[in-house]
């Protein structure tokens, strides 16, 4: 160790604090700091980079000096995992131009991580940006280098990183040409953005997932899909691209990008390749801190899996099939949003789908494709409305017709007159089962012999999620089984509930696609009487179970001794 002179002192001073630190502990000598010192002066680098570039010190023995000499408790960087570091509170940017990392916030004070504690600008900074005090700990240089790219990675999540690889996959000439300028188009064609919001894309249709929602919140922004019913984050981007996101999402759904104020619908298609293409359905929503967007995927080729693989038992697949199959008459299907009605009713019209046969549908929007099928899309503004739509039919020759939903009077009495007058009738409606529908009906206005004479049969449906082939068997109570609607002489041994285990085809969830509930009601002579006698929907429900008909939670239970789905799956979504 070389001693200082009044000479070196004087040079030292123009020094950083470090620099002067380590010179008057006679750690290094004056001729060995002032290059390094000078050249990250010119190259606006950091001195303690160059320092340990140098080889003049390590960074272990560096941290020890640092906190020996300035007071300041040494920490052990390399068990802090970057997912527990606290988000948002220092600008990412800015701790990695600093060199810096915040470990924890308490109070009014944040625990700041550092390796050259004299770096009194960078303090200021943070002091300036977060209004809080700082409490420093000292921590090996190295390891902060590490830890910082990390970092810079998880926020940008580099976009580029998360956007991964390049797919072969494009947008739909048509659907880009949303009539907005150029200006306007090139301000969203934004690589990194483009390749991101490809990546989302293509992940939700190989996790098999049905909706994707973009959210964005005050302080941070979240990407959620649907899979098998329910929502899962899949990352949350940095916050800084919501917009270019949300412009990208509209200029290729055909919306308008300025608009903000009001919520906004779009289609837009993916080409996946020269045969496999994907629907998106888009809705825009103005929340408090930006627009929410929720794409739902629209994929055709749901309706070309068979009745068979959408879990009717073999009784109510052939009821079903008798009644789409008859030459007129009314088929409604009921359920929540997002139960599965449309890939139903897609999946009965692919059954009658016949050279022979004319079918047009009226939806708010198409959302499944089916070839050989005359498929409107209603549009309010425009004045095609369903019952437009409807009357127009009539004057097409129709064999069958398929109404997106039953809404109003109007609606209902049209379909009920196409049902009359020769016509199969598909459609909707938002009911909890089978025999409320009916009920539905009457307090819409529609005349009881109507209801009659035109409805042939309603289905009432859920999903469930389906169990992994993970599964395995559990025991529950003979008294629990019982109290979720299995009858004693069910109980005979024969059978063994399963629940959910989780392995890596099921992201170790447990349950992997899900399988429906259905409730098939025919419309026989005895029902027929109680709605001419304007009887509720519990007198329908009653004479319905007399003729065998299960409700939901009936044949949820069925699922249950297959071994398809849990109990608990079943009784979350049913009532008794």
């Amino acid at each position: 160790m070389s001693a200082v002179s009044p000479n070196s002192a004087a040079q030292a001073s123009t020094s950083s604090g470090l620099a002067r630190a380590l010179i008057q502990a006679n750690v290094l000598s004056l001729a060995q700091i002032d290059p390094i010192h000078k050249k990250s002066l010119v190259e606006k680098s950091h001195f303690v980079d160059g320092l340990l570039q140098s080889g003049l010190i390590n960074a272990r023995d560096l941290a020890t000096f640092c906190s020996e000499t300035f007071g300041y408790p040494l920490v052990d960087l390399a068990v802090f995992n970057e997912s527990m570091l606290p988000e948002k509170i220092v600008n990412v940017k800015l701790m990695q131009a600093q060199r810096m990392v915040a470990l924890a916030k308490k109070g009014n004070k944040i625990s700041l991580a550092i390796s050259d504690p004299t770096n009194t600008n960078a303090l200021d900074q943070i002091k300036f940006q977060t209004g809080l005090g700082i409490e420093l700990v000292i921590v090996q240089h190295d390891i902060l280098l590490k830890l910082l790219e990390k970092l810079s990675k998880t926020s940008e999540q580099s976009i580029a990183d998360l956007a991964g690889d390049d797919y072969n996959i494009e947008f739909n000439e048509e659907d880009m040409s949303s009539g907005v300028p150029d200006t306007q188009v090139s301000e969203v064609d934004d690589a990194p953005v483009v390749k991101f919001l490809q990546k989302m894309l293509i992940d939700a249709i190989n996790m098999g997932a049905s909706d994707l929602h973009f959210e964005p919140f005050e302080k941070f922004y979240r990407i959620r899909f649907r899979v098998d019913g329910e929502l899962r984050e899949i990352v949350q981007p940095p916050i800084a691209i919501k917009d270019k996101l949300v412009s990208r999402i509209k200029v290729i759904s055909k919306l308008d990008i300025s608009e903000k104020r009001v919520p906004q619908d779009g289609r837009m298609k993916l080409t996946l390749s020269p045969t496999k293409a994907i629907d998106f359905r888009v809705s825009v929503l103005p929340t408090l801190f930006g627009e929410k967007i929720v794409m739902r995927i629209l994929d055709g080729s749901q309706a070309q899996m068979g009745i068979d693989a959408l879990g009717y038992d073999p009784d109510q697949k052939a009821i079903l099939m008798d009644a789409i199959q008859r030459p007129y008459g009314m088929v409604l299907v009921t359920g929540p949003t997002g139960s599965g009605k449309t890939v139903s009713l897609y999946t009965c019209l692919n059954v009658i789908n016949k050279p022979g046969i004319n079918i047009s549908t009226a939806e708010d929007p198409a959302e499944i494709n089916l070839p050989g099928v005359n498929q409107v899309n209603i549009n309010d503004r425009a004045g095609l409305t369903f019952p437009v739509a409807l009357k127009a039919f009539l004057r097409q020759d129709p064999d069958i017709i398929m109404v997106g939903e039953i809404r109003d009077l109007e609606t209902a009495d049209i379909a009920i007159k196409a049902a009359q007058t020769g016509h199969m009738v598909f459609s909707t409606l938002h009911t909890n089962d089978a025999p409320s529908t009916l009920t539905r009906l009457m307090n819409m206005g529609v005349a009881p012999f109507n209801i009659a004479s035109s409805v042939i049969l309603i289905t009432a449906q859920r999903l469930t999620r389906r169990l992994c082939t993970c599964k395995k068997p559990v025991d529950i109570l003979d008294e629990v089984l019982l109290q979720a609607g299995f009858k004693e002489n069910e109980l005979d041994g024969s059978w063994k509930p399963y629940g959910p285990v989780g392995c890596e085809r099921c992201s170790g969830s447990g349950y992997k696609g899900r399988v429906g509930i259905y409730q098939i009601m025919p419309i026989t002579e005895a029902i027929e009487r109680i709605i001419l006698a304007n009887g509720s929907s519990l007198e329908i429900k009653k004479q319905s179970e007399k003729e065998g008909v299960r409700g939901l939670r009936q044949s949820g239970l069925q699922k249950v001794k297959q071994g398809a789905t849990s109990l608990e799956e079943v009784l979350g979504c049913t009532n008794d």
